[in-house]
């Protein structure tokens, strides 16, 4: 599932976005490229996320210089299109 966009379903970050980037079979690591870079993942169980979609393939992840700006443009384009999908 790395590489997958996941939202918060629990805590004080409930319905936040992030995407995924390390998994194991009772957690996952969370990032966000904001406040959640990718130095300083949040470990989150696995019952308290919900899967959205596949995002971009592992070549997210190829360049680590700057994985935090990619992150944060995938995220923020998601949700850009799903304010245009609402209208």
């Amino acid at each position: 599932m790395i590489g997958w966009m996941a939202c918060s379903k629990a805590g004080h970050d409930k319905d936040k976005i992030y995407i995924i980037i390390e998994e194991t079979d009772k957690y996952v690591w969370l990032v966000d490229g904001d406040i959640r870079k990718a130095d300083n993942p949040k470990r989150k169980s696995r019952k308290h996320i919900q899967i959205i979609k596949k995002t971009a393939d592992e070549q997210m992840f190829a360049n680590p210089a700057c994985i935090n700006e990619t992150i944060k443009r995938t995220i923020k384009l998601y949700k850009q299109s799903l304010l245009c999908q609402e209208k």
